[in-house]
Formats: structure tokens, C-alpha cells, sequence
């Protein structure tokens, strides 16, 4: 099932997991996605992770055991940087001979340990391919507070008009921790004439670590309350953890109460996280949103 068609009905809930490192047993994310199938979500996501083409079966083979073995909508990760057009048509042909029928169109990070290709230097080349070559549904990133590389918010918005106008049919937001810039953000986005379902990303922080990572990683801005969460709660563990969990589901209720299409949660593969978060928000997502 194309995954844009779930809008239609409910607020989506939808989970994303990861490939497990090379030092890691495969049966780890296996054992994650038993637990995960648990919460029912809509779909779940399989990113690509590092390392290009090395990566690309192991995803294909998650994301297959997460829509025949759990019975799952998945979707699949394609970062667009690592391949050329050869290489990414065997891809589309693997992922449907799987049968995936969701895909999220990505540029992709570049890593020191992969050369990049330059058929696909911005995601809207790599959406424009896969629609000519494909009947995928295809997905899209999309950044509440603007692409780290966008000079302005208007400049990237412009970016994400022209993967929408390329055949993007739905997007998931990169995590952020301030909904006021996802409300700021959509108004924007549906103003220019965005107007397929665009899903919150959220992510809960557990560790201080993790946070820093984020920030360097994505830029995303930390309000007050958030920053003294992480200060009151920085030298405990255990409670650090269940404020991060407690702010997440803050966020989502918040979110949901304002009929968001849908929420993304990036599980970082803790199933004990997502089950703390899915319990506590499952009766919200039921209620029908308002006329």
C-alpha cells in the first residue's frame, strides 16, 4: 500500500529504524521490529545508513521483513548522492521485486568513505528519476528550520517546492523541539502551494550525547525548557531518559490536538522508548481531527 493514502483516515503514526552496525548481530533489529509491530504503526521506515551500496541490501531486506513478516507498511531510504542512475535502477528493481511500494528520496549525506556520484546532486533529481522510472510512492525530507546548507528559510522552501513539483507525494520533517517552528513552517509551506501531507519528526532525547550530536548534526534550535531539562537532569541517567520521553509526548499532544497530518517518530531502534511514547498517545491519534 503507497503510504500517502493512510492521510485520508487518521493521524499517521509512523516509526523509523535503522540497519544495525557491522559489529552488531542482524537478529538485533529483527528483535526491535517484534517489539515495534506491537504498536501497530502505520509504516515503518529502514534508512540506508553509512556506506552507500554496501548498506543497500540489508535495508531492502528490513524493510521486506517489516511489511511480509510483521505486516507493516515500510518504506525504504534512498540516498541519491551514492549512486548513478545504473546503480539506482537496480535499486528500484530489488525494492520492487521485494515489494516495497514506498521509498524516501534523499540526497544524502556525504561520507569520507564513499565517493559521491553526480547524478543525483539534489533530492529533486533523484524524485524526478524515480517517478519517470517507477510507479513508487515517493517521500521527501523536509526542514523546519530551514536546511543547514539553505541560506533562508524561503530559499529552502523554494527547494522543497520544486521536490514537491518534481512528484514527491508525501514528507516527513527532520526532528525539532520547538513546535512553534513546525506551525511557522507549515503555514509557510502551504502558502507557496505545498500541499501534500507533511509529517512531524520526533525525536526523544535520552542522553546528552545525543543531543549534542543533533545540534552539530541538523542545527536545530533548543528552547529554554528544553535546555533546563538537560541542565536539572544532566547527571542522572534514568531520569534524564524520562524527561526526554515526557518532552517527546508534550510535543506530540501538542501537535496532534492541532490536527498535524502526522507524527514520525525516529525510535533511534530503543523499542522500550517507542512503547513508553505509543502507549501514552495512542488514545489521541483515534479522535477523529476537527471539520
Amino acid at each position: 500500500m503507497k503510504t500517502n493514502l493512510l492521510f485520508n483516515k487518521k493521524t499517521v503514526f509512523s516509526f523509523e529504524v535503522f540497519p544495525p552496525k557491522k559489529t552488531s548481530p542482524l537478529e538485533t533489529i529483527y528483535s526491535t521490529l517484534r517489539e515495534l509491530g506491537y504498536f501497530k504503526p502505520d509504516f515503518i521506515s529502514v534508512t540506508y545508513g553509512a556506506g552507500g551500496s554496501l548498506n543497500g541490501q540489508t535495508t531492502i531486506d528490513i524493510a521486506h521483513s517489516v511489511k511480509h513478516t510483521y505486516g507493516i507498511e515500510s518504506v525504504a531510504h534512498l540516498p541519491g548522492i551514492n549512486f548513478d542512475k545504473a546503480e539506482m535502477q537496480k535499486i528500484l528493481h530489488d525494492l520492487k521485486c521485494a515489494g516495497i511500494d514506498n521509498v524516501l528520496a534523499l540526497r544524502g549525506d556525504i561520507s569520507p568513505n564513499v565517493q559521491p556520484k553526480d547524478d543525483f546532486r539534489f533530492a529533486s533529481e533523484l524524485v524526478t528519476f524515480i517517478k519517470e522510472n517507477s510507479d513508487f510512492n515517493v517521500i521527501g525530507a523536509c526542514y523546519p528550520e530551514g536546511h543547514l546548507e539553505a541560506a533562508t528559510l524561503k530559499q529552502d522552501l523554494i527547494h522543497l517546492k520544486e521536490k514537491v513539483n518534481a512528484g514527491t507525494d508525501q514528507l516527513i520533517s527532520q526532528l525539532f523541539f520547538d513546535n512553534d517552528y513546525f506551525y511557522t513552517f507549515l503555514d509557510k509551506a502551504r502558502d507557496i502551494g505545498i500541499n501534500v501531507p507533511i509529517e512531524a519528526g520526533i525525536m526523544p532525547v535520552t542522553n546528552k550525547n545525543q543531543i549534542e550530536r543533533m545540534v552539530s548534526m541538523c542545527g536545530v534550535n533548543l528552547p529554554k525548557k528544553f535546555k533546563q531539562m538537560m541542565e536539572k537532569y544532566e547527571y542522572h541517567p534514568e531520569a534524564f531518559r524520562d524527561a526526554g520521553i515526557a518532552y517527546a509526548i508534550d510535543q506530540i499532544v501538542d501537535l496532534v490536538s492541532q490536527d498535524v497530518d502526522g507524527i514520525h517518530l525516529y525510535t533511534m531502534n530503543n523499542s522500550y522508548i517507542a512503547r513508553r511514547i505509543s502507549e501514552a498517545v495512542s488514545t489521541l491519534l483515534v479522535v477523529p481531527k476537527s471539520e
